[in-house]
């Protein structure tokens, strides 16, 4: 019963942002890559927004307005994780990955951002962004690189989508797709919960 209750509102979720279009999308986008957690739901959206509308070049829009709507959410974070820092960044992702990251940060920071931007989940795009403000890495070169990156990114999925228009929405519209559709949606609901209330009790003893 919960699990139907889930997907009903997941699909809710899903068919509101597709209803505000362009807005949705970037709205979407700034979510996706700010502290919340939505796995694949702004390439979703994306990809069903240009294949139902497929006419002339409003899929550049689409593209561009998720770029746009990347480096905000992205903002958002640097605006954050510069002021906390390095030891303010250990509240919120392990040693062990920020080592990792440090070492790949310090020499080729822009690059690493970019190619972060590429890869789907579950790499690590958040917390290599949070490491590069904490460690007070150039923003120009930050937001450039997520900006770019995200072009690549949503550009080639827009392409594949203008392409194999009718397939993909005869896909999408299948039941099964449906369901994992809300399904990652609804999971990325319960993760982005986590992460908001993780870093609310994170930060709770040092603004007592």
């Amino acid at each position: 019963m919960r699990l139907l209750l889930l997907l009903s509102l997941t699909g809710s979720i899903f068919r509101f942002f597709r209803r505000l279009g362009v807005l949705g999308l970037f709205l979407m986008s700034a979510l996706d890559s700010s502290f919340l957690v939505l796995p694949f739901g702004n390439d979703l959206l994306l990809i069903a927004l240009v294949s139902s509308n497929r006419d002339g070049w409003g899929w550049i829009l689409y593209v561009l307005v998720s770029a746009i709507g990347s480096v905000v959410g992205v903002f958002v974070v640097d605006l954050l994780m510069r002021n906390a820092g390095e030891k303010g960044l250990e509240r919120f992702v392990s040693a062990r990955k920020i080592e990792k990251l440090k070492s790949k940060l310090e020499n080729k920071m822009g690059i690493t951002v970019f190619i972060a931007t590429l890869i789907p989940p579950p790499f690590p795009f958040t917390p290599a962004v949070m490491t590069a403000s904490a460690l007070q890495c150039s923003r120009g070169k930050l937001f450039s690189a997520v900006f770019f990156g995200r072009l690549v990114r949503f550009g080639a999925e827009a392409v594949l989508a203008l392409y194999f228009g009718r397939q993909v929405i005869s896909f999408m519209n299948s039941d099964v797709i449906t369901y994992i559709v809300y399904g990652l949606i609804g999971i990325a609901v319960i993760l982005s919960t986590f992460s908001v209330l993780r870093w609310l009790k994170r930060n709770q003893p040092q603004n007592a």
